[in-house]
């Protein structure tokens, strides 16, 4: 196997370990990187369909538990006639690798170790699974000192009890129960019984029952009496042989009934002190899981019968040993002619097996008709489910493809469905309170999604489900949240050069409103037309936003009719050149000058001061696309003086400024 790749992913690196029925290897799994234990069937066993069903069914009753006392089961392959199970590689020792070490455990590594198997039997008992081979082998120990219980080999699940295979019993026959022995019922209490075997030998290094052959030790597990522990360890706690002896009562009605009771005496024990134990040697003698006949006692010689050491409860010594052996030829032989009558009388009324059908996912009513026709009774209990519809079974036990006398009662659960909510009405509530409403009914919270509307911004506009809706438990309800009004912004539509009604109309349908309309003189443009607007064309803005417009009355007249051809106009021969000195006149003089924009584009700025004081006399927008690359302005000035202004273009001063004679 070294070397091999199984599933196309576990590569097997080395053998760690084996079993009755099986052998461990750690592999390297390719896909996840890392180590893992990969338990595989032994190839006498391969050809055993019924072995091969007991190990599946390993893997079926590990991989459903989950607890950290319990080994992970990863995944489960057969690749031709390998059969194995992929589970978690713990890094430690077996604990029986830790009793042979250590000869005899002190109390608080009995306590642990007993607290932690307990636990992972609870869980497993919890859910319906018996383990049926609890031993040392197969409870491993970490490194930090963890349980992990392993080797579900032969686990079973149960309903209240579970019979033995009535040919053979599976088990490791030092540890097995009673009932185990005798092909019975088993239980969890036979899990219990094999756990106080597990205690006896952590305490004392001892295993309570040994003999020549399986078949005596399972024998002296029926009849026989162990040696008390204190017998062996003096130091043993008082209370700890209790709970070890009421653990390995041959009645199951005697033992503890549960892992409950059990762990509330286990919790007592660790007031107890430590005590110095003796290190006695052990005769360590491995204990397989193996296939041994049912123990018939009409089978059985009389040399396979051993006495057994007194115990607390023998007071009296046995004065004849004739008697002895007399009164025990004379028990085997009723208990040989009691077997044989019950084997006789049970031929009588033996029934054909029947196979176990699947009833998962089948509605009751169909489900108890098929029963009724294969002679099989149901034991119905109810659960509720969000996963599985009212009145569909969502699990059975035992497992279909079992096969069991008839009128052998099949538990099933069956599904009630979902208790139905009322959606509550999240619509006005606040985003921020949904997911606690939600909870409070049972229900989850979907992602919420957001969209503009007329309502206030952060609360719930839309649900789904609607309100009054009647749901499962744990729908998830999905909700939109107002982000308060859409804010919509469009281009400032150009207005310059259009009469003021089209403008108007223009603002009208763009959702403008119109402000202030100022009248001007224009050379530009004629009258009636818009000559300025308060906002650029182009700028994005909201609607309902004002627009201020300035409108065209027309050309003022000039009393001059001559017009300067250029900006750079000389002075006319006057004295009165420094823009200060005024006529004599009090008469305004306007005269208009063309300004040559070559080299500009777009809507360019103009702006005139008059010298020396810096006053603005002109300031406008020219739309050279529009309007062409020359534009007209009027100047005034007081008649009979020279004055001087400063021209700007978009902000830039002109290299020459105007000089004008009024």
């Amino acid at each position: 196997m070294i070397g091999k790749i199984l599933g196309n992913r576990y590569e097997i690196v080395e053998k760690v370990g084996g079993g009755g029925m099986a052998l461990v290897y750690k592999a390297k799994c390719r896909l996840l990187n890392r180590y893992v234990a990969v338990k595989v069937l032994r190839a006498e066993f391969t050809n055993d369909t019924d072995i091969i069903e007991k190990f599946k069914r390993e893997s079926q009753a590990a991989a459903s538990l989950s607890h950290p006392n319990i080994v992970n089961v990863y995944d489960v392959g057969e690749e031709g006639e390998i059969y194995y199970i992929v589970m978690e590689y713990i890094k430690g020792k077996t604990l029986k690798e830790i009793i042979q070490e250590k000869k005899v455990l002190d109390t608080e590594e009995i306590i642990s170790y007993t607290k932690q198997i307990a636990l992972a039997l609870q869980h497993a008992h919890s859910n319906h699974v018996i383990h049926r081979d609890i031993k040392p082998h197969n409870i491993m120990i970490t490194e930090d000192n963890r349980v992990k219980v392993t080797d579900f080999g032969i686990a079973l699940a149960a309903t209240s009890s579970t019979i033995t295979n009535m040919g053979n019993v599976i088990g490791s026959v030092h540890y097995f129960s009673p009932e185990q022995a005798r092909g019975g019922y088993t239980d969890e209490k036979s899990d219990l019984y094999s756990l106080g075997i597990v205690m006896y030998e952590m305490a004392t290094g001892k295993l309570p029952y040994e003999g020549d052959s399986p078949v005596a030790i399972a024998l002296k597990h029926i009849q026989g009496n162990p040696k008390l522990p204190s017998e062996i360890n003096s130091n043993i706690s008082r209370k700890l042989e209790k709970i070890i002896l009421k653990l390995i009562q041959k009645d199951q009605s005697l033992r503890y009934q549960n892992t409950k009771d059990l762990l509330e005496d286990i919790e007592q024990l660790k007031e107890d002190v430590d005590f110095d134990y003796d290190q006695n040697n052990i005769n360590y003698e491995d204990s397989p899981t193996q296939i041994i006949p049912r123990i018939d006692y009409d089978q059985i010689s009389p040399m396979e019968i051993e006495n057994e050491p007194e115990t607390e409860n023998i007071n009296k010594k046995r004065k004849n040993k004739t008697i002895i052996i007399s009164a025990i030829l004379t028990a085997l032989l009723a208990a040989g002619l009691f077997t044989f009558g019950l084997f006789y009388i049970s031929s009588l009324f033996n029934t054909e097996e029947i196979e176990v059908p699947n009833f998962v996912g089948m509605h009751i009513e169909e489900a108890r008709e098929e029963a009724e026709r294969l002679g099989l009774a149901l034991k119905e209990s109810t659960q509720e489910s969000s996963e599985v519809e009212a009145n569909r079974i969502i699990r059975q036990n035992p497992a279909d493809g079992r096969k069991v006398k008839a009128g052998f009662p099949i538990d099933v659960v069956v599904s009630t469905g979902t208790s139905s909510i009322v959606v509550p009405d999240l619509v006005y509530k606040p985003g921020t309170e949904v997911d606690y409403i939600l909870e409070n009914y049972g229900l989850k919270a979907g992602i919420p999604q957001e969209r503009y509307s007329e309502f206030p911004v952060g609360v719930v506009i839309e649900q789904d489900p609607v309100a009054g809706s009647e749901v499962a438990k744990g729908t998830t309800v999905n909700y939109v949240i107002s982000l308060g009004p859409e804010t919509v912004t469009i281009p400032m539509p150009n207005l310059i050069g259009v009469n003021i009604e089209t403008a108007k109309q223009i603002l009208a349908q763009q959702n403008l409103q119109l402000g202030n309309v100022k009248e001007d003189y224009s050379d530009e443009y004629k009258e009636g037309i818009v000559m300025d607007q308060n906002i650029a064309a182009g700028v994005q803005i909201t609607e309902d936003t004002t627009v201020n417009l300035v409108v065209s009355k027309g050309a003022l007249e000039s009393t001059e009719p001559e017009i300067p051809e250029n900006n750079n106009l000389p002075p006319d021969g006057s004295n009165n050149t420094n823009g200060d000195n005024t006529a004599p006149s009090d008469d305004v003089v306007t005269k208009y000058i063309d300004i040559s924009l070559p080299g500009h584009s777009g809507v360019v700025d103009i702006l005139i001061k008059r010298l020396p004081n810096g006053e603005v006399v002109v300031s406008k927008k020219h739309d050279i696309e529009r309007n062409g690359e020359k534009t007209r302005v009027s100047l005034s000035g007081t008649k009979g003086t020279t004055v001087e202004f400063e021209l700007h273009i978009n902000g830039v001063k002109h290299d020459t400024n105007i000089i004008l004679n009024f």
